[in-house]
Parts: C-alpha cells; structure tokens; sequence
C-alpha cells in the first residue's frame, strides 16, 4: 500500500468527513473505494469511445461495400434484361 498526502478542498474535505461518520467507515477506506469508483467510470468511457470511433471507421467501410454491391447489382439487372 501506497501513502499519499493530498490537498482538499475544504467543502470536499467536510462532505467527506459527514459522509464517513454516517458510513462509519473510515476516510482512507472511503477516499480508496471513491477512486476505485471514478477509476471505473473512466476506464469505461474511455472504452466507450474507443468504440465508438472504431464504430464509425466500421461504418465508413461498410458503406463503401454497399454501394459496390449496389453497383455490382446494378450492373447485373442490366445483363438481365
């Protein structure tokens, strides 16, 4: 385990300590769980948009085989006839 020395907000630091008497839980275990949170969070949108622009590139891609089947079938019907 890592010790840390950090600077808070005075707001932030008297929510937290309201919030660890009503948990009764104790503040390093409440500030750890907090980052454990928001680690997740990011990790997840940062996921989510890393699909999400690989998403669009698989797009653009399969677009662009439509309209070349679409111009492949074009063609046909014109033997068809």
């Amino acid at each position: 385990m890592k010790t840390l020395s950090l600077k808070l907000d005075d707001d932030i630091f008297s929510e937290t300590e309201k919030m660890t008497e009503e948990l009764k839980m104790a503040r390093n275990r409440y500030i750890n769980e907090a980052l454990r949170k928001f680690n997740e969070y990011n990790r997840k949108r940062t996921l989510r948009a890393e699909l999400r622009k690989e998403s669009l590139a698989t797009s653009a891609d399969s677009m662009r085989v439509l309209a070349e089947f679409e111009a492949f079938e074009d063609d046909y019907e014109d033997y068809s006839v």
